[in-house]
């Protein structure tokens, strides 16, 4: 069997219906009272037409039949009643990037077919400006914060629209073929809307399988991991605009455990982040590489904090080095942080624990059997010891495809010997007992006199130096090498670290043609919200500085 997101919802929430689903600032909501507030944001929708028009099996793979709806706001409350509200009409939510410029979102929103926004009244002047150029949207629905700003013409206010629609889940069928979209962030292209259906997601990424990775097959048995869970505090750091947010969060509703948003969700707020755990006791906290780790592994050395909850930091989306997951494991000393590699086209595909007792690895992590190692030319599956680098594929439970990008969907989601794929262009190793050694995307290779570098290994590399805060990787052109590698650096302050310190450094970790041509030292490496790499700003500044 497989299920819609909104049916293992129901099924939690109606098991342990008082215990509390979300926590953010003085706003306290449990699983009942969240269940319908989003069921009356779904018969508000459904009153303006905003639902599914043509059925899943009369499309194709980059195709949808539901409508689109945007959601431009901060982590909030109203964020993740809208994303299940949506749901509970059978459209599509889909994140919209709050740091985007009006040319960004004008592309964003077209894509996407956007028939609904949803959207904080601090962005209501942006989306003014959206309207004529792009598609007619059926309602507008403006979420009151801090600003107060006036509602646009024609908008409707969230606790109004609310109000306008029953508490009753909606009168409808679910299928597990209603789409779930998350867009990519851009970061080395232009965003592409990832179309996963309910039931290929749910085991993908947000909890649908058992910890022999076998399918839960039965809604009684959300049930029951529900009723036997202590009801653990999860704080999902980055924003909900990003996959890893999203997925923190539901993966901590399936288990009927709560979600807990920090108080300041503009910036990343590390006092205000320690100060939201120590209150609330928060148990698993996520984090996005040294960008979140390094400033948390700073404060708790600075000042004393309250960190006796915390059980477990989940890492992904960017590279945790070895030094700050020992200071982190020094600091709170029963802590476990799991470190997972995957993308917004595969989910989770493996996972590393480090612990006091297992001490701490980066880049090493071991692979689900839903996964594989490809040959380079995808002609065969690699064993373990293999010359050379495979593709990391996903098989299983895979996304349909991008939205309207037919080319992209079958280069990215082939079938390969009888199987379809997902290979989102990680190269890999495949060691001794599944074990994998990530070396990086493939459109973040510099080939350099005849040699492939990958630059997260450089940065890795790099960040060993205890000097540097933070690190990309990129390249310009050479006469030379065809290409040389640049490293782009944030030292700490007044720091006396000389770029021979570096080059030094790097020579301890990796071969000497690897090691960076030439460095950029910058006040603040460009980075998105959520902590990952941008590097279209990294190679810019690397062709554009002499």
């Amino acid at each position: 069997m497989s299920f819609n997101l909104v049916e293992v919802f129901e099924a939690v929430a109606s098991e342990v219906p008082d215990r509390e689903a979300v926590v953010f600032r003085d706003k306290r909501f449990t699983f009942q009272q969240f269940s319908r507030r989003s069921n009356q944001l779904a018969n508000f929708l459904l009153s303006c037409d905003v639902t599914l028009h043509q059925s899943r099996n009369t499309l194709e793979n980059w195709q949808s039949g539901q409508d689109h709806v945007a959601l431009y706001m901060h982590n909030c409350n109203e964020y993740l009643e809208s994303a299940m509200g949506v749901m509970k009409a059978r459209a599509v939510p889909f994140n919209v990037n709050y740091r985007y410029v009006e040319e960004e979102l004008r592309y964003l929103l077209s894509n996407a077919d956007t028939q609904a926004i949803i959207y904080e009244g601090r962005f209501a002047s942006v989306v003014a400006k959206l309207l004529d150029h792009i598609p007619s949207q059926k309602v507008l629905v403006q979420v009151n914060d801090e600003t107060n700003t006036p509602l646009l013409e024609g908008a409707f206010e969230y606790e109004r629209a609310l109000a306008l629609g029953a508490d009753n889940i909606p009168a409808i069928s679910y299928s597990p073929d209603d789409l779930y979209m998350l867009y990519t962030g851009g970061t080395t292209g232009m965003p592409k809307g990832v179309l996963w259906r309910h039931s290929d997601i749910l085991p993908a990424a947000l909890g649908g399988r058992r910890r022999d990775g076998t399918l839960i097959d039965d809604l009684a048995e959300f049930s029951e991991i529900a009723r036997k869970s202590p009801g653990y505090k999860y704080l999902p750091t980055p924003p909900f605009m990003h996959g890893t947010g999203q997925w923190i969060a539901m993966n901590a509703w399936h288990g009927g455990n709560t979600v807990v948003i920090q108080d300041v969700v503009d910036k990343l707020d590390i006092k205000n982040l320690l100060d939201v755990i120590a209150r609330e006791k928060v148990n698993i906290i996520s984090l996005v590489g040294d960008a979140f780790g390094r400033p948390l592994l700073e404060e708790l050395t600075a000042r004393t904090y309250d960190t006796s909850s915390i059980t477990h930091f989940l890492n992904g989306g960017a590279v945790l080095t070895e030094p700050i997951k020992m200071g982190l494991i020094k600091a709170i000393d029963k802590v476990r942080i799991t470190d997972s590699v995957g993308s917004s086209e595969t989910g989770p595909q493996a996972i590393h624990t480090s612990s006091k007792k297992n001490g701490a690895k980066t880049g090493q992590f071991v692979m689900s059997k839903y996964n594989a190692v490809l040959s380079e030319n995808l002609d065969k599956t690699l064993a373990a010891g293999h010359e050379g680098l495979g593709w990391f594929a996903s098989r299983g439970n895979v996304p349909l495809g991008y939205l309207k990008d037919e080319n992209k969907t079958r280069k990215t989601f082939p079938e390969i010997m009888g199987v379809r794929y997902s290979l989102p262009g990680d190269k890999v190793s495949l060691l001794d007992d599944n074990v994998i050694q990530f070396h990086g995307r493939e459109s973040n290779t510099i080939n350099s006199g005849g040699e492939k570098i990958f630059a997260e290994e450089v940065e890795k590399a790099i960040a060993a130096h205890s000097d540097v805060v933070d690190v990309l990787v990129s390249s310009r052109p050479s006469e030379r090498w065809g290409n040389e590698v640049v490293a782009i650096v944030q030292l700490k302050k007044d720091a006396v670290c000389s770029e021979q310190d570096l080059q030094l450094e790097c020579k301890k970790h990796i071969a000497r043609y690897k090691c960076p041509k030439f460095f950029i030292f910058v006040e603040q490496i460009a980075r998105g919200a959520n902590g990952k790499a941008d590097y279209r700003w990294a190679k810019n500044i690397a062709q554009n500085t002499i």
